[in-house]
């Protein structure tokens, strides 16, 4: 179980803007999360993960408490072990794709099963600048993935992927998550495109 209760002081573009979220996600499930442009959608996202801080509030995730501004609790990241899929993919421009993801596990079985569901057998000595959009976002989600994370966070993951092939990983994500019994949260701008993948929704506003 994820408990959150937080207040977060947002810029916005007629002054401020304070994202204010108290939900609970239960363990294993798949939440869709979606809103108007300047919510604070990723802003949460970072939040739980320990790149930004609230002003306010308490995360506990598993009864582990992960920030809580009355007790002065606050984890750092690499404490938190959440998997993040960033907007911007956020991956290493030295590194090649099969690095990426041994840089994350040393399970080199995981890594050919990641590396098939994302279809990126054939490229894993590329580096990211000789991948297509596609091929960066999918390889910024197995690299997510790789570490078999408890907390899944998800930022616009298939905005880069064509029909076919979102629909695909969509597919292969929906065994990978049940195996793992990760809890999930995905930031989309198109609520419809998680349709069948997703167990609850939010919105962000």
């Amino acid at each position: 179980m994820i408990s959150i209760d937080i207040e977060k002081k947002l810029k916005a573009y007629k002054g401020q803007h304070v994202l204010q979220i108290k939900q609970q996600f239960a363990t294993g499930s798949i939440t869709k999360i979606y809103g108007p442009s300047g919510a604070g959608k990723t802003t949460l996202l970072k939040t739980i993960a320990g790149f930004t801080e609230p002003e306010r509030g308490k995360i506990i995730v598993n009864d582990a408490v992960w920030f809580d501004t009355e007790t002065k609790v606050n984890l750092p990241p690499q404490n938190r072990m959440a998997g993040f899929v960033f907007q911007d993919y956020a991956l290493f421009p030295n590194m090649t794709v099969q690095e990426h993801l041994a840089y994350a596990t040393t399970d080199t079985e995981w890594i050919k099963r990641l590396l098939a569901i994302g279809k990126l057998g054939p490229f894993t000595t590329h580096k990211p600048e000789y991948l297509s959009g596609g091929q960066q976002q999918r390889l910024a989600i197995l690299r997510a993935l790789a570490i078999k994370p408890k907390l899944l966070l998800m930022d616009e993951p298939f905005s880069a992927l064509d029909p076919d092939n979102k629909s695909a990983l969509i597919e292969e994500l929906k065994i990978i998550f049940r195996e793992l019994g990760v809890t999930v949260l995905i930031v989309t701008h198109n609520p419809r495109e998680l349709d069948g993948l997703t167990d609850l929704e939010i919105i962000v506003q």
